[in-house]
């Protein structure tokens, strides 16, 4: 009882501070009637929904053949670009990875820079930064420009000036518990939500909210712990329509294994204003050794939605229980109404992720409405079980043979599929409201995983695993698909193979254009059957999101190129030449037994260098914004 009445006065306690704020202000105004404005791109996954869609429908199926470039920017940096620009007005504000500049281009000439803001950080987090040194980008509200850097420094600067008007620190910014900052912030309300990355360095993850005004903290909730931490009611959060008991962020951890636990929070957030929930996913649990961690490691690899103003947890939904595979849960929400799920009508959230399985959810409570496979070759898994009366319901029926945790022993598993970058990680979806439909860069990527035991040491690589990435086998041959999808059914409508996995964003519009970026570097726009209307290969491989802007009485398309994030590590971060590119690739063909320095190869960059070690035959490091547009 203690404990129910600490916690119970805790969540009330951070309610009532927050009761100003809920009666000051409605949701942001002035940001919501910016994004309801197809001319701008105002938020970084376009609109609250994270549908990514515009209605701009002046470069359309029949004239996006006659795209051309016109106008470029190098960034100045050559790591891996994610992310993509914002475009408020007249201006566009560009971000880049370490050392995280941002820029505010003037629109009215050609990207002439009014004001370049470059942080000073010490360059030691970039040892920390798990898969390359990526940003996904800035946010907008309240005339101020918010940056979450590298070392977890939380920037305002003045839209118009680039003057810092407040900064705080989200975590422990000289690397020392190995927290870094990757994610792009979200604007909500008189907030700034972000979330944290290191979960390979066992850090134990949180989403803050941050006053708008003067970066004061507003609350904190982390994704382990006890409740009072994690701000769950223990008899009003709910599982699968179930409250989840006291002290649930701890009781399927051994001993204190939750302090070191994972869950960072490092993707995408979403927003109902209706509802007034935020919506994001949680990461894996550390270590990647399963057999050191027994239990669900709750909340691990979650959905969580939680209040807006006061991060109290409405419902939660653990997608894979006890990770062994790092299926990190964090891939964004799509918030879509309205839609027909066995002849009802329900407002729903649709999540696709790293573990293969795309859910459709009612987002108001959470009940699990859809999981089925977004690749059929998923094999880890034969289905998410659907029966509310079964003590498996909601839970994934894991295959043994691709279980990384055999008989509690360090064992060798092979292919697995998909690999840890799952088959879609961060690198966001979208959808058409004229479709009904998904569309989805995806990987097609198979892995061995070996544990090893590994000790727990503050701001040292807490990984325990060895991978090696491969293409998966007796497919199409190539390493991604770039897919349609129907969130009702749960069924693929078309699929279109690729070379390699699709790491960037997609963008759909009214036009009845989908686009989306390769890792060779094009630039591709298919029509919403998925038949290729064009491409245009820029100078770096595309793992940014492609964006979509008006400007004097004009429709633009914009996105970042520059090689790298996770599956371009080998390439941003040096550890792959051409030699041992060829080398590796004649290894995995079978044209000869692997050496010891290849076998090397195929697990550096936690598994990623081996498996994309061709990419280097097709691009190299870069930095650019191309904009795109129709002929004068």
């Amino acid at each position: 009882m203690r404990v129910l009445a600490k916690t119970a006065y805790l969540l009330t306690t951070a309610a009532l501070m927050s009761f100003g704020a809920v009666h000051m202000t409605s949701a942001n105004e002035e940001l919501m009637k910016m994004a309801s404005d197809a001319k701008n791109w105002a938020m970084p996954t376009g609109d609250y929904a994270n549908t990514r869609y515009s209605k701009l429908n002046q470069i359309n199926k029949d004239n996006v053949k006659n795209l051309q470039v016109k106008w470029t920017m190098s960034t100045g940096v050559l790591r891996g670009h994610e992310g993509g620009p914002l475009v408020i007005g007249d201006v566009m504000y560009i971000h880049t990875p370490f050392p995280n500049i941002v820029y505010a281009l003037d629109l009215n000439n050609e990207g002439k820079i009014l004001w370049k803001y470059e942080p000073k950080q010490d360059p030691n987090v970039i040892a920390i930064m798990c898969c390359d040194t990526v940003n996904r980008g800035v946010a907008y509200g309240d005339g101020k420009i918010i940056l979450n850097q590298a070392d977890t420094t939380v920037v305002a600067l003045d839209a118009k000036t680039g003057k810092v008007v407040w900064s705080v620190k989200n975590g422990e910014t000289d690397g020392s518990k190995g927290e870094s900052g990757t994610a792009a912030p979200m604007v909500v309300k008189d907030k700034v939500i972000i979330g944290v990355s290191g979960a390979e360095f066992g850090v134990r993850g949180w989403t803050a909210a941050y006053n708008l005004k003067d970066g004061s903290l507003a609350w904190k909730a982390y994704s382990t712990g006890p409740d009072a931490e994690t701000l769950i009611d223990p008899e009003k959060t709910t599982h699968l329509g179930k409250p989840v008991g006291p002290d649930s962020g701890i009781n399927t951890w051994e001993g204190e294994q939750w302090k070191t636990g994972g869950g960072t929070t490092w993707g995408w957030f979403a927003y109902d204003p209706k509802l007034n929930l935020v919506y994001y996913g949680t990461g894996n649990p550390s270590t990647w050794n399963p057999v050191q961690r027994p239990g669900d490691n709750r909340w691990s690899m979650t959905l969580m939605a939680r209040d807006a103003d006061t991060g109290v947890a409405k419902w939660l939904y653990q997608m894979t229980p006890h990770d062994e595979w790092d299926y990190d849960g964090v891939n964004e929400n799509i918030l879509v109404d309205g839609m027909e799920i066995n002849g009802a009508k329900r407002d729903v959230l649709v999540h696709f992720d790293r573990n293969g399985f795309a859910y459709t959810m009612d987002r108001a409570n959470g009940e699990l409405l859809v999981a089925k496979k977004y690749d059929p070759t998923v094999n880890w898994a034969t289905e998410v079980n659907m029966d509310p009366n079964s003590d498996q319901y909601g839970r994934p029926q894991v295959v043994a043979k691709y279980s990384t945790q055999q008989n509690g022993e360090d064992t060798n598993s092979t292919g697995i599929c998909p690999a840890a970058l799952g088959t879609k990680d961060q690198q966001p979806a979208t959808y058409s409201p004229k479709t009904g439909l998904f569309y989805v860069p995806t990987n097609h990527v198979c892995m061995d995983y070996e544990p090893y035991k590994v000790s727990y040491t503050a701001g040292q690589p807490y990984v325990g695993a060895t991978v090696a990435m491969y293409p998966t086998p007796n497919s199409h041959g190539g390493m991604g698909n770039f897919i349609a999808w129907d969130a009702a059914k749960g069924e693929i409508v078309w699929s279109k193979p690729e070379q390699f996995s699709v790491w960037s964003g997609a963008l759909a519009t009214e036009g009845d254009v989908v686009f989306y970026g390769t890792l060779e570097g094009y630039i591709k726009a298919v029509d919403t059957e998925g038949k290729e209307l064009y491409k245009f290969k820029t100078p770096s491989g595309i793992i940014g999101n492609v964006n979509t802007f008006e400007h004097g009485g004009k429709q633009y398309i914009a996105v970042l190129s520059g090689v790298g994030g996770w599956a371009g590590i080998g390439l941003a971060g040096g550890l792959l030449g051409a030699e041992g590119a060829a080398a590796w690739q004649t290894a995995v063909a079978g044209e000869k037994a692997p050496t010891d320095e290849e076998k090397s190869i195929s697990t550096a960059g936690l598994g990623a260098v081996g498996g994309y070690a061709a990419l280097a035959d097709y691009t190299t490091l870069g930095g650019q914004l191309t904009v795109f547009g129709l002929p004068d």
